[in-house]
């Protein structure tokens, strides 16, 4: 059994612990803790980690942060993993959740930080590890952006306490917010991504008085999409009268000097690359995000891509990194006798694929066929006879990823943990009926993960949005304002809820 105690205490813990850890609660965490949870034999053990109190819907928070009276509904709780302290992780015997930030992670163990000053660091041993962390938010919503520096959005509130991750503390930062882009006459929102484009379609479509430009740096919207949502796109916003500026980039060094004094009422002036000029009271950066890979870059610099920042990782999910001196169906005892100390079996198949989670509205549970064509799960692979890794028992999904050309979305980070969970269920099971002795077999039956067609749903103000599903492009006008909340909450187990309930 694992334990977390202080750090001090680190060297007293044996192993095995019958652990499976899960770093990340969002939504390829929270789907790999179901899965799990589903097929775990008796004995084991999962530990949830996530800072937030709650699950944090981030698809919804752009909306939350410009229309008021739906923010509470954006932070769901982990109603089927009971709250457990770093202090007494040791005494629980079943699955739990530690509220905590991960400041490290190193073979078979994670150090764990209270989010805010109180209480000391603690550790936790684990035997399987699924690496969910995703990326660092664009800063327009990202709730723990006081942590960052560099160029900023104007979007956060001016005074920004310490923030611990609790769904109060959440709610009242999308309400400064909401007063933020309330005060502001003019909106400038750089990035022509799906949180750019719903961003200031929203803006528009509930302050139409408001002046609303789209800045993107490339020829398209969306450009990883069919054109056709580009195009239908385009023409939702000009619907809202938003002004789109598209192949052209914003000089950043422009942000780093005020136009006007703090609190004068005159409106900021920042220039693109090639010299044009745009005011705006409020400014939004809509530029994408970074992979929260920096735990395995400390871990093991070769785990994580130079360029890309994202985790080179096998079909099957599992973290890749060589082990020395490999070369491809030829091994030296000495140099693999080690990791191979590590590898364990894998399980029979037979847990059943679940209801396909409803995202919203990053893609639209209407959309999607009753087989998505969304990722390819069902496949057993071959022998990785020429990929074996030095991190068998660590799995990563989601942002941090570098899986074969998916998009960053939740959808793919969904299906991407059922393929982690899986093999980490195949692997525990296989270790406990056969031993050791067949260790060294056990890449021969572990599920891949292939992406599927891209499919996306963005809104274009409140009601309209366009997709693209299988290949299919369209528009629907079926939305309503709090981008139907309660499905979510429904997948993340919560049917039913009411209005009251989303308060909790």
């Amino acid at each position: 059994m694992s334990v977390a105690t202080e750090v001090s205490d680190m060297s007293s813990t044996p192993f095995p612990t019958k652990t499976v850890v899960i770093l990340g609660g969002s939504y390829g965490g929270s789907r790999a803790a179901q899965v799990l949870a589903q097929g775990i034999p008796q004995g084991w053990r999962i530990v949830l980690v996530d800072r937030n109190s709650h699950r944090n819907h981030v698809y919804n928070f752009s909306r939350y942060a410009v229309l008021a009276g739906h923010e509470h509904k954006a932070f769901i709780p982990y109603n089927n993993f009971p709250s457990c302290s770093l202090s007494d992780v040791s005494s629980c015997s079943s699955h739990v959740r530690v509220q905590a930030t991960i400041t490290s992670i190193d073979n078979h163990r994670i150090i764990l930080s209270p989010n805010l000053p109180g209480s000391q660091q603690s550790y936790l041993d684990f035997d399987y590890a699924i690496y969910a962390l995703g990326s660092h938010l664009p800063q327009p919503i990202d709730l723990w952006n006081h942590q960052k520096g560099g160029v900023k959005s104007t979007l956060e509130p001016l005074e920004i306490p310490l923030y611990g991750g609790t769904k109060l503390e959440g709610i009242s930062s999308l309400r400064e917010r909401q007063k933020r882009v309330e005060a502001a006459r003019s909106v400038l929102v750089v990035g022509g991504g799906a949180l750019g484009i719903q961003f200031a379609s929203d803006i528009a479509a509930v302050y139409p008085q408001k002046r609303v430009t789209l800045l993107q740096s490339r020829h398209r919207l969306l450009p990883k999409f069919d054109h056709a949502v580009h195009e239908k796109a385009l023409q939702g916003l000009q619907e809202l009268n938003i002004c789109v500026i598209l192949g052209e980039r914003l000089d950043f060094e422009s942000l780093q000097h005020k136009s006007t004094d703090q609190g004068s009422s005159e409106p900021r002036v920042v220039r693109t690359v090639s010299g044009r000029e745009i005011s705006a009271d409020l400014l939004l950066l809509c530029t994408g995000q970074a992979p929260n890979t920096g735990l395995l870059r400390d871990m093991d610099p070769r785990a994580v891509s130079p360029d890309t920042g994202l985790a080179h990782v096998l079909r099957t999910m599992q973290l890749y990194v060589p082990p020395p001196s490999f070369e491809p169906h030829k091994f030296r005892e000495n140099d693999v006798l080690h990791w191979l100390m590590d590898l364990t079996p894998d399980t029979e198949e037979g847990i059943e694929q679940s209801e396909l989670w409803r995202l919203s509205p990053s893609i639209a549970y209407a959309d999607i066929p009753s087989t998505s064509p969304v990722s390819s799960t069902a496949t057993l692979v071959e022998p990785y006879s020429s990929q074996q890794t030095l991190y068998p028992y660590i799995f990563v999904v989601g942002d941090a990823a570098d899986a074969f050309d998916a998009i960053k979305a939740g959808h793919t980070a969904y299906y991407q943990a059922e393929v982690a969970a899986r093999n980490i269920l195949r692997l525990i099971s296989r270790d406990e009926k056969v031993g050791t002795a067949a260790r060294d077999k056990l890449d021969s039956e572990l599920e891949e993960y292939a992406p599927g067609p891209p499919a996306i749903k963005v809104t274009l103000g409140i009601t309209k949005s366009v997709y693209e599903v299988n290949g299919v492009v369209g528009t629907r006008n079926d939305g309503v304002e709090d981008l139907n909340a309660a499905v979510t909450w429904a997948a993340c187990g919560m049917r039913d809820v009411s209005e009251e309930d989303m308060f909790t």
